[in-house]
């Protein structure tokens, strides 16, 4: 599998040089550069360290090519954006039926971090709150932590096609002051949701959240999925093709926090975001997006990536439900 260097080399070698989609991308970048609204998170020191300067947009096709504008080398953790690709890779280590059992999919009003079950089947509602993540988590398969935690270092790779380190100082503030998800863990133990392994697997949890990652590797991430499950630069396959479909299908109803209705009203496409600033989402069987920019919204969505997604989808008729005809024909500009 290649490196980061064999990867960005090859990539350089498919991508143009110039091209109008990339002349759009750097106007939507110029565009959402002075948009300054939203705040930094700040709940963990390390993460409250990001520039607000801070802005890139990444694409990357599903035949291999790259166009990345703004601060796409600038590293930050992938917090929940990891949610949704643990779920991945727990579907694969026991089946869809019995994943289900544990975590289900729907979405809610509540809150990420509400210490709420189903009132009814007493599973978290869906993988991307933290009780479901939790338990997704406490389903990766193992004998030790430390061959958990390299089976998930794994995974990653093979969607971004490079290593990836975790952020300790991030990790340590997370166990560090964990008290609400530790509180969902026990919860979810009375119930029969996880197994008793708790502190395993909620250090398992809070290193997921603590990888770093780059916009590059968030788009790398969703063009893996807009594959189907293929990773376009280095052809290994990340997950097999038959969770592709659950994984991004809980992405677009439950992908951006409270505001996933919202999300899929008016972007319709599945993405996750995380309060590092990422956003991931996928245009299926075109192209994947990543977007990093600190500031979040309200909701604990990128400000500006929130808004780049929103004139991808409307430019190139990128919604899922869409039927008009886009201001821009995407397979003339960079689908040949």
């Amino acid at each position: 599998m290649a490196n980061s260097e064999n990867l960005q080399s090859s990539v350089s070698s498919i991508a143009p040089v110039t091209s109008p989609f990339l002349n759009y991308l750097n106007e939507l970048h110029q565009k959402y550069q002075s948009l300054n609204d939203g705040k930094i998170a700040d709940y963990i020191p390390e993460l409250a360290l990001a520039k607000p300067e801070w802005f890139g947009i990444c694409v990357a096709t599903v035949d291999g090519q790259l166009f990345e504008v703004g601060n796409c080398d600038q590293l930050f953790t992938v917090q929940s954006i990891s949610k949704a690709f643990v779920f991945g890779l727990a579907l694969e280590d026991h089946g869809r039926e019995y994943v289900n059992c544990k975590v289900s999919v729907e979405p809610t009003g509540e809150a990420f971090n509400s210490i709420v079950l189903d009132e009814i089947t007493n599973r978290p509602y869906n993988p991307m709150v933290n009780a479901g993540a939790i338990a997704t988590a406490d389903l990766i398969k193992g004998k030790n932590s430390t061959e958990r935690l390299k089976r998930l270092l794994e995974m990653f790779k093979g969607y971004t096609g490079r290593d990836h380190d975790i952020n300790v100082p991030v990790f340590l503030s997370e166990k560090g002051t964990g008290f609400r998800n530790k509180a969902m863990a026990y919860l979810m133990l009375n119930f029969g949701m996880v197994s008793e392994k708790i502190d395993e697997t909620l250090d398992l949890y809070f290193q997921q959240c603590s990888i770093m990652v780059n916009a590059r590797d968030l788009a790398m991430l969703s063009a893996t999925l807009a594959n189907g499950g293929i990773n376009p630069i280095t052809k290994q396959r990340a997950i097999a093709e038959e969770y592709v479909r659950d994984v991004i299908s809980v992405m677009l109803t439950c992908g951006m926090y409270d505001a996933s209705g919202e999300w899929a009203y008016r972007v319709g496409l599945p993405a996750k975001s995380g309060v590092g600033g990422g956003i991931t989402a996928v245009a299926l069987r075109k192209l994947g997006v990543g977007t990093f920019s600190p500031l979040l919204d309200k909701k604990g969505n990128s400000t500006r990536g929130v808004k780049v997604c929103e004139d991808l989808s409307r430019d190139f008729g990128l919604h899922l439900f869409n039927v008009v005809k886009p201001t821009h024909n995407l397979e003339e500009w960079i689908l040949r």
